[in-house]
């Protein structure tokens, strides 16, 4: 069977799966056919025998919705059976409408939001090249491939990344950009006219624009990545919408659609195969498709032997085991601070990845240009700058780019062997967020660092006061808000978020100084359940839960509620405290207090779930303003006085 023979019952796969569903998105797919045919069984890297062989090349589908494309390649290898293709986008299949990393074998990354695949692929290069500088060359000279669409190369997070792709001369990072200039309302000249060539050349990327159905054009810039690049590449493969299709080939309709019935019928005859027999895959087929897998598994082979003789050596035994075999961190160096001084929270955080960067070697990040606010200055220049001509260090400068630099973070993460952080003000989350949420469902562990965590940091006003942010990052599933209340809070979360070897985390943390909690240090660890009690009481009378710098707030408040049986926790994060067994929460939240108050520095909007309906909750529902913190907090009635007022009065307390 010659190649068109085989990219023919490829296209019969992918056509057949999207009717069978009734669902899904063929041209695109057919479009990209050529490409990925040629990467997959000739160029690509990978195990035939083992779909995560560490030193395969990784390849991202950004343009997700493209997802029969890669899940006919899964098949062809044999890493997906038939009967999976036959239940495309039905229930528990391991075929869903948009590739899902924790579902499917072979699937890198979970893809389908535009851009942030291409993103992504930046961080899987990024933690390639970190480790081929740091552990061995051969062994982590992988290279990272992403296929791109129109809509991907529109979302200004594609460009974002690449921007930054270029400036660090990522040479083991090649897209493939599927210009079939066609999206789902039609052609794409109604929208954009980008010279995406002169674009990405200004941007530091080396540019190859081809045919992208001339597989003697396509193989002679395949084989130039073969030799080693020293950019980034992108290939712009000119295409045609659902190449070989009878009538509708160049037509939108293919988009998002299933081919009509009688042009299924004449599309299969136009490309040879069959037209009364659906996933059509004879043995011939699969011979042809697996014609290099000799050379793939000797690959693979060499690259065994060559970690079995570096194994010998101590040193990189050691430092591999740091990246690749430690899943669990106990014993961290702990970090000091005076009791009897007040001590911001971003400082706290500063202070501990200081004091981990050495204990965790593989420990790499950076924020979208606040290290000074973000107080990662310091670890920054203990590790040093990644860079094009320093890859071994591991302080990542993002600039101004907090979504971009979230989706990196977690391609990074997905990489393997990485322990990747950003930071930026929590205000500014807003930008991160759809890395966020991706980050969680692809489980992703990335420690998100957000400060100035309130109205408190004051003059820059309320474009940079987050007032629903804290309620907006706790509604995402499967992630971590933190809001610790003192420096010994911050490094018990921080060692939380750690662990959280299958989820993402955002710890958020305050500008302004707070004191040391009055609690004991076996107390405060168990911040590490969510909740904790601060100050007890014998079946108390009044139940205050508070956040952040609230908590210091609560307490000072306290001594004003003479005569008063109240109870002080702190609860740090929801989504801990809600692991905890009932008998936990119970003694944390007494179930037979029934006055509750709480406190934070944010819209009020949920805390209903723990003071009841008829609970007090004092926070901040509207926009805040631009003056200095101390007439901030008196304006929102944020001042102990103030906040014993109200509780007196919900107490019905003269």
């Amino acid at each position: 069977m010659n190649d068109l023979q085989t990219i023919n019952v490829l296209k019969g796969l992918v056509i057949d799966g999207v009717d069978k569903a009734k669902s899904g998105h063929p041209g695109g797919a057919m479009s990209s056919m050529d490409f990925a045919y040629l990467l997959f069984r000739e160029y690509l890297r990978f195990d035939p025998d083992n779909t995560k062989w560490l030193g395969r090349d990784r390849f991202v589908l950004s343009a997700g919705h493209e997802s029969m494309l890669i899940y006919s390649f899964l098949h062809s290898i044999g890493w997906l059976p038939m009967d999976e293709l036959k239940r495309f986008r039905q229930l528990h299949s391991k075929t869903p409408g948009h590739p899902e990393n924790f579902i499917t074998d072979g699937v890198e990354c979970t893809t389908g939001p535009l851009g942030q695949g291409a993103a992504m692929s930046v961080g899987f290069a990024i933690a390639a090249k970190h480790q081929a500088a740091v552990l061995d060359a051969e062994l982590f000279g992988h290279r990272t491939w992403a296929l791109l669409g129109d809509g991907c190369m529109q979302e200004d997070v594609t460009l974002g990344a690449a921007s930054l792709a270029g400036h660090l001369k990522l040479d083991n990072l090649i897209w493939y950009y599927d210009r079939n200039a066609v999206q789902i309302s039609g052609k794409i000249s109604r929208s954009a006219s980008d010279d995406y060539k002169m674009v990405f050349e200004g941007m530091g990327w080396d540019v190859a624009v081809v045919d992208g159905h001339d597989h003697g054009q396509l193989r002679k810039v395949l084989d130039g990545t073969e030799k080693g690049l020293k950019r980034p590449l992108l290939i712009i493969g000119h295409s045609t919408m659902a190449k070989g299709a009878h009538s509708l080939e160049g037509s939108e309709k293919t988009h998002g659609s299933p081919l009509p019935a009688d042009e299924r019928t004449k599309t299969k005859e136009r490309l040879g195969l069959p037209t009364d027999q659906a996933f059509f895959a004879p043995q011939e087929f699969y011979e042809s498709f697996r014609k290099y897998f000799g050379a793939k598994r000797e690959r693979v082979a060499n690259w065994k032997k060559r970690l079995e003789t570096k194994q010998s050596d101590a040193n990189f035994k050691k430092l591999f085991a740091a990246y690749y075999e430690t899943h669990a961190w106990r014993n961290l160096p702990q970090v000091q601070w005076p009791r009897d001084k007040e001590h911001p929270t971003r400082n706290a955080f500063g202070d501990v990845i200081l004091k981990w960067a050495e204990a965790l070697p593989n420990l790499m990040g950076g924020s979208a240009d606040l290290e000074p606010s973000n107080c990662l200055e310091g670890f920054a220049h203990l590790v040093g700058d990644f860079q094009a001509e320093t890859p071994q260090n591991r302080n990542i400068a993002f600039g101004v780019r907090e979504f971009p630099m979230s989706a990196i973070t977690n391609g990074m993460a997905l990489h393997g062997g990485m322990i990747p952080f950003d930071a930026t003000f929590l205000s500014f989350a807003d930008y991160s967020r759809p890395a966020l949420r991706l980050g969680a469902i692809q489980r992703c562990r990335v420690i998100h660092e957000f400060t100035h965590d309130s109205f408190h940091l004051g003059e820059d006003g309320p474009t940079h006061q987050p007032v629903e942010h804290l309620m907006a990052l706790r509604v995402i599933p499967n992630f971590y808000l933190m809001r610790p209340a003192d420096a010994y809070e911050t490094q018990v979360m921080m060692e939380v978020a750690l662990n959280l070897t299958n989820a993402p985390s955002a710890i958020c943390l305050s500008r302004q100084k707070l004191p040391m909690l009055p609690v004991s240090a076996e107390t405060v660890a168990q911040a590490r359940f969510g909740a904790y009690t601060v100050v007890d009481a014998d079946q108390p009378d009044l139940l205050i839960i508070a956040t952040g710098s609230e908590v210091a707030l609560a307490l000072e408040a306290l001594k004003l509620l003479n005569g008063v049986k109240a109870k002080v926790v702190s609860m740090p994060c929801w989504e801990l405290f809600e692991e905890q067994p009932k008998s936990y929460k119970d003694k944390v939240l007494n179930p037979n207090c029934s006055k509750r108050v709480s406190i934070e520095a944010g819209c009020t909007l949920g805390w209903q779930k723990y003071t009841g309906s008829d609970g007090l909750n004092i926070g901040l529902d509207r926009y805040g303003d631009s003056a200095p913190a101390g007439d901030l907090a008196k304006a929102y009635g944020f001042t102990p006085d103030q906040v014993a007022s109200r509780i007196k009065s919900f107490l019905d307390l003269k």
